[in-house]
């Protein structure tokens, strides 16, 4: 009984029309997959209130400044110790901004190691499409932390031109403050333990040093660097297929990241729809007006 069961399933579903399984594919899709998309529920945004952080914790954040210009003519100090205009890294290429202090025991190493993690596996390459930017916020850091730094993460992306791409830079307090201040970069230095209180995230600058993206943490999604990059850059890098991400996926400035925007993804599945059977539609027209057709004539 099982195998006729069998055998008979296997002979309705080969006496189906192609085109006609196709269709039959398509309304799978649209009523399993899409609800299923629909439904993901939001993850609750959790955490302490003010009033319960350390006095030292209460002023420490992030503070988005999307669309503001950084100001072009601070002054720091490269790996070697030579003096640096802040617009020097500007003007061709967005710029991944990263705020850290070279002598942090832990949080900012997490940082640059999520940052690094994100970049290994993105396609574009430092110093090609896009440079990354390193200001430590301590200024008793030098130009030798600097330089140490640069080498360790060098070695840890591997590729060529990044020496060009990526700067390590050490600054006074005046340009650290200012800076920090134009970003919206809070922290704070904490007497007891010698260390500074600060949070963790990185920027995304346009070619010309506005603000465009905020992203939180010490991991860094790499689609969501990327679509940032593109964005950042007016489209001037990337391919049609981030264009089409960009479509379904829109920044959200809450969360410092980009998420599904379910409307645009119905949308979209609705006009893939709507095409692919108009052209089922016509193919079957022309199949039907054929086999109408009575014998010996010529069309």
């Amino acid at each position: 009984m099982v195998s006729m069961s069998l055998k008979t399933q296997s002979l309705t579903r080969s006496t189906i029309p192609p085109v006609h399984l196709l269709l039959l594919e398509i309304w799978v899709f649209l009523g399993v997959c899409l609800p299923f998309v629909c439904a993901q529920p939001m993850a609750p945004q959790t955490g302490p209130s003010i009033s319960q952080l350390p006095p030292i914790l209460r002023g420490i954040g992030i503070e988005q400044r999307l669309g503001e210009q950084i100001p072009l003519d601070l002054e720091f100090r490269n790996e070697d110790g030579q003096p640096v205009r802040l617009g020097t890294f500007l003007g061709k290429r967005p710029v991944v901004l990263s705020l850290v202090y070279f002598q942090c025991p832990m949080l900012c190493t997490q940082v640059l190691n999520g940052l690094a993690s994100s970049l290994v596996v993105l396609s574009f390459d430092v110093g090609k499409q896009f440079d990354v930017v390193t200001v430590s916020f301590d200024p008793a850091d030098t130009p030798e932390l600097a330089a140490a730094k640069k080498e360790n993460y060098l070695r840890r992306y591997r590729r060529p031109g990044a020496a060009q791409g990526w700067h390590f830079l050490t600054g006074d307090e005046s340009s650290i403050k200012t800076l920090t201040q134009a970003v919206g970069f809070h922290y704070a230095f904490d007497s007891k333990s010698k260390q500074f209180a600060h949070p963790s995230g990185i920027m995304i600058l346009t070619p010309q040093g506005r603000i465009a993206r905020y992203f939180y943490g010490i991991e860094y999604a790499p689609r969501d660097l990327r679509l940032g990059l593109v964005e950042a850059s007016e489209y001037r890098i990337g391919s049609p297929a981030d264009q089409i991400l960009l479509f379904c996926y829109h920044y959200d400035p809450s969360a410092g990241k980009y998420s599904v925007v379910v409307l645009r993804i119905l949308k979209l599945a609705a006009a893939l729809t709507l095409l692919v059977l108009t052209a089922l539609f016509l193919i079957l027209k022309r199949k039907t007006s054929r086999e109408n057709i009575p014998a010996g004539e010529v069309v």
